[in-house]
């Protein structure tokens, strides 16, 4: 997997940063990394370049993880100005999107749009997940909580074996991130055309969070992915990169 170093770290992230296309960059969510978004990665090469970083101390990356979504925007940007990305395309899920919002409000001229997937602009966490996180265990029900009911039994292991293959701490950090996010009144400062996808069927982040956003962002509009949960981008693939496609096709 490629690299970029600065601040004495190496970070992951999969694409071709000098690729030509429009740069259209995926942030993962809370405990995952760049492999979410597989997918889009292969399925969009025709559309962008797409691009998919692990946040730091996440999948392949070295670093400590932020408890605190500004440290991950101003990460994201360092990332973005290392690599030599003008003006690009955020694409974020969960936590991810909570990254992409926080950036687009704070350096608008670099975002041209945002495409947030199962997001918000306020994420609360259920107390009981950070209690258990505190105490270092990461809660057996996360999975649950992740997958929509007709998610296949192999994409259901493997998201079982990331589950245990992350440390509490990254968990908790990356929770209380969003625990504490919230950009509810700044929203409609966002001109950026913006594209919600979220799943009928996500618990974490339910389908009027991305309703909420398109009634609020000025340029707003939401794809409603059936049968989904919160992992929509990897349980309907197709659905999503068909959906980001016809979105991106004005930039």
């Amino acid at each position: 997997m490629p690299y970029i170093e600065f601040d004495n770290h190496r970070y992951c992230y999969a694409g071709d940063i000098n690729r030509d296309g429009l740069p259209l960059l995926f942030c993962h969510g809370s405990g995952g990394r760049h492999n979410h978004w597989l997918y889009q990665l292969k399925g969009l090469k025709g559309e962008a370049n797409p691009l998919a970083v692990d946040l730091p101390a996440h999948g392949r990356s070295e670093g400590v993880p932020a408890d605190k979504i500004e440290i991950y925007r101003e990460w994201l940007r360092r990332f973005c100005k290392e690599a030599g990305l003008g003006p690009l395309i955020l694409a974020g899920h969960s936590m991810g999107g909570a990254i992409a919002l926080d950036y687009a409000l704070n350096y608008p001229d670099e975002v041209l749009g945002l495409i947030l997937v199962g997001s918000g602009g306020r994420l609360r966490v259920l107390p009981a997940f950070l209690e258990e996180l505190a105490r270092g265990n990461v809660p057996k029900t996360i999975t649950g909580y992740l997958y929509g009911p007709a998610a296949s039994k192999e994409l259901l292991k493997e998201g079982q074996k990331e589950v245990n293959s992350t440390d509490a701490s990254i968990y908790y950090a990356d929770f209380k991130a969003c625990d504490n996010f919230d950009v509810m009144e700044d929203l409609p400062r966002i001109g950026q055309p913006a594209l919600m996808i979220c799943g009928s069927e996500d618990q974490l982040t339910p389908v009027k969070y991305s309703r909420y956003l398109e009634n609020i962002l000025p340029n707003g509009q939401v794809k409603i992915i059936e049968g989904a949960g919160h992992m929509v981008m990897l349980e309907k693939p197709d659905m999503v990169n068909r959906a980001i496609a016809d979105f991106i096709k004005p930039f």
